[in-house]
């Protein structure tokens, strides 16, 4: 057992960002699943939306993401996010970032994406989130407060319903059970204070521009602690990741279109002004949509970005890491179009929370992707996520130095021990990869871009199986990082489904094909709630817990 006063499980911006603000007034543990350069921040390529030009404002910035989020934003959420933009700026250039500015002597060379009435994307070429990451990390893994474990998954949170079996009433988190996958060990990691930062679940579709790590760990794990998860129908497809048998999950950024790229049928056609009359720059469910209808149409297995009409010298510049991968595979974006396809890229909900970053459970935070603050709505606007990992990291741990006298309230005597399984039959390790590719393939079938009834009472169905047949291989045989993330993978995929259902319209990135329109009523426009608790928790819930 072991025990520190703030635990972050998750090394990407959101949880680095709260960790070094929280450091501030707290000792920090990180536990990172991987390696620590392996997070979906790292492969961020757009930037990060502020309002910093003189031409620009927070109002507009504002409104474009209200409408980008289709009526579902948390509208106090969205201003406070918004306004907040520029001093988190000046967080990540006072942690080492160098925002590019191609020689503009007033101010960074800001990008144009999707969505955006105005260029207000700063960026670091088209690594952007590579940038980031790496001076964040620095920059904690030199701090004296700040202790990071990498190759740890966490299994599941340690509530007082753990620690004290009698417990009645309000959840209160206690920490985490993790596993070191290089040691194979189990341990129990008390906190005082236990912040989620685990990212999405892009994993959960067969094609996705996400990392390997993506499965929704945080979600699954507060999900069966009893907190509430909102909005798992609205995942965002990107429009534009590279066609290619060995690419995998390679973004072509939205910067690319915003620098003038179009997108092209196979015929050398635009089509995307068919659909809206921003054509290329429209928000990306609208693009993917219509990518995704045209390739149904013409019945071709992808589409084309095509920037070549656009000055060599400028593409090679602002974007060199997709012009090197790009020839990589054969393609010289300069010169030729690429070919691309829509992949699930980002989660709209999440683990429902306020705006200190407080779940349902007490004691219990998320931020980044992996939370549901608001700001989102329906549909992300491109190069928002960077912005809201910043502002919830700032306000989380704002909050938390007011606690920082308090006493502890862990309850350690009582904690039970992990399971321990001694099977290790190596047959049943095949199963991984077989439920791992059912899963993935159910959803890009029937719960993807475009969506039905039919389609998802299938899914659901198929899922209650799988998800009963993953538990008992769980419980049953020596832990494996592929089966803890295989688990929390599957009931992402439930949950996404169930949420799904529960909407009878066509909102933002959810489209269903029996309510092709967006509903105008009050009681649609709401948010959509997922909880495992019981009736009579949910009773000492509503005495005891804040109202969202």
């Amino acid at each position: 057992m072991k025990q520190t006063e703030v635990l972050v499980i998750g090394s990407g911006l959101a949880g680095l960002a709260f960790a070094l603000k929280s450091a501030e007034n707290f000792k920090v543990l990180i536990v990172s699943k991987s390696e620590l350069d392996q997070t979906n921040t790292s492969m961020a390529q757009g930037g990060i939306a502020a309002v910093i030009s003189e031409v620009d404002s927070f109002d507009q910035h504002i409104q474009d993401t209200l409408k980008a989020g289709a009526g579902l934003c948390r509208p106090e959420v969205v201003q406070r996010m918004v306004e907040s933009g520029p001093e988190r700026i000046q967080d990540l250039i006072s942690w080492g970032v160098q925002f590019d500015a191609y020689g503009n002597t007033l101010g960074p060379d800001l990008n144009k994406e999707g969505g955006h009435s105005k260029r207000r994307i700063l960026h670091v070429q088209d690594q952007t989130g590579r940038a980031i990451h790496q001076a964040l990390l620095k920059t904690a893994m030199a701090h004296p407060n700040i202790e990071i474990l990498e190759n740890t998954i966490a299994l599941d949170l340690v509530t007082n319903h753990e620690t004290k079996p009698e417990s009645a009433g309000p959840r209160t988190c206690q920490g985490a059970y993790i596993y070191n996958s290089k040691t194979k060990e189990v341990s129990t990691l008390f906190a005082n204070f236990t912040m989620l930062a685990t990212g999405g679940a892009g994993k959960v579709y067969l094609y996705t521009s996400n990392w390997g790590g993506a499965t929704g760990d945080g979600m699954a794990m507060a999900y069966r602690a009893g907190a509430r998860i909102a909005n798992l129908e609205f995942t965002q497809f990107h429009p534009t990741c590279l066609y290619h048998p060995l690419a995998r999950n390679f973004l072509i950024s939205e910067a690319v279109r915003g620098e003038g790229g179009h997108l092209l049928n196979s015929k050398g056609e635009r089509f995307v002004l068919k659909h809206d009359e921003r054509g290329e720059l429209a928000p990306r469910d609208i693009v993917a949509r219509a990518i995704d209808a045209e390739m149904k149409r013409t019945g071709d297995e992808c589409v084309y970005l095509d920037i070549s009409h656009q000055d060599r010298d400028m593409i090679i510049s602002k974007f060199p890491k997709i012009y090197e991968k790009c020839l990589e595979f054969g393609y010289d974006m300069t010169k030729q179009a690429v070919p691309v396809v829509p992949a699930a890229h980002y989660q709209c909900g999440g683990i429902l929370v306020d705006q200190y970053g407080r779940t349902d459970i007490e004691g219990l935070f998320a931020v980044g992707e992996t939370a549901c603050t608001g700001l989102h709505g329906a549909n992300r606007l491109a190069s928002n996520s960077l912005l809201e990992c910043l502002v919830t990291a700032h306000e989380s741990a704002q909050y938390l130095a007011t606690k920082a006298d308090e006493p502890s309230k862990i309850e350690i005597k009582n904690i039970p021990k992990w399971r321990e399984v001694e099977s290790t039959d190596e047959d049943e390790k095949m199963l991984i990869g077989h439920l791992w590719d059912e899963v993935r393939r159910l959803m890009w079938n029937y719960v993807g871009i475009v969506r039905s009834n039919e389609r998802l009472t299938r899914a659901q169905i198929r899922l209650k199986y799988i998800r009963q047949e993953v538990e008992y291989h769980f419980r049953s045989f020596h832990l494996d990082k592929d089966f803890v993330e295989l688990r929390n993978l599957a009931l992402v995929a439930d949950l996404t489904v169930q949420a799904a259902r529960m909407r009878h319209e066509s909102r933002g990135t959810h489209y269903n094909l029996d309510y092709p329109q967006q509903k105008t009523d009050s009681e649609s426009a709401r948010e959509t709630f997922l909880s495992s608790r019981t009736e009579i928790e949910r009773l000492y819930y509503d005495t005891f817990h804040m109202n969202f």
